[in-house]
């Protein structure tokens, strides 16, 4: 069973749609932690509610950024997860835990990357930005981090069709659906040794039925 570590800021429903996969045996992982920068977000609520462990580090409690940060990885490193998994962090992962836990950290991002990624570009600025664009089509991808924003190697996508009709609400919508739909398939894949390294591009290796 692999040991998993998320990190959210906001409502968590990503982070709950993980745990409920969990929970109901399809991903064979445990959340040791929570770790956020708002200890009044709906991850936290939810944490408490869950019985998961959560831990709080933001410049309020850890004005100075590089103790802040060594806090961070002296915590991860206490529970070495196998998997750090952002689910709405809205904070930049600090290079130093990027570097220790290369190909270790994955993330959720609201549109078709390389599009519409980058600084900036979080929430409801990625879906007005897609719509302004006159795109027909957006999704969420799941990549695994690097130390800029949005450019790690793309893991899995899923895509959903703009229609006429659609604002930056309703496509935030369809998007934030498909999400729970495909951050737990990741995860599962993730925790059953499927996602392979090929020319130093990430792939998940479909279960193959007997």
């Amino acid at each position: 069973m692999k040991v998993l570590t998320v990190f959210a800021s906001g409502g968590g429903s990503n982070f709950k749609a993980i745990h409920h996969s969990i929970v109901s045996g399809e991903i064979h992982g445990e959340i040791a932690l929570l770790v956020s920068n708002n200890p009044n977000c709906g991850a936290v609520k939810y944490a408490d509610e869950a019985g998961i462990t959560h831990t709080i580090i933001n410049q309020s409690r850890y004005p100075e950024k590089k103790y802040r940060d060594d806090t961070m990885l002296e915590i991860l490193l206490g529970i070495e997860p196998d998997l750090i998994i952002l689910a709405g962090y809205m904070k930049k992962i600090p290079d130093k835990v990027v570097n220790r836990f290369n190909k270790k950290i994955v993330n959720i991002h609201p549109a078709l990357l390389p599009k519409f990624g980058g600084k900036g570009y979080y929430g409801m600025n990625v879906h007005q930005a897609v719509m302004n664009a006159g795109e027909e089509k957006s999704g969420a991808t799941v990549h695994f981090v690097n130390e800029e924003y949005d450019k790690g190697s793309i893991l899995a996508q899923e895509e959903v069709i703009i229609e006429p009709q659609d604002t930056a609400k309703s496509l935030a919508e369809k998007v934030l659906k498909i999400e729970h739909e495909l951050y737990p398939q990741v995860i599962k894949a993730y925790c059953e040794d499927r996602i392979i390294w090929k020319n130093n591009q990430p792939k998940i290796e479909e279960v193959i039925e007997n």
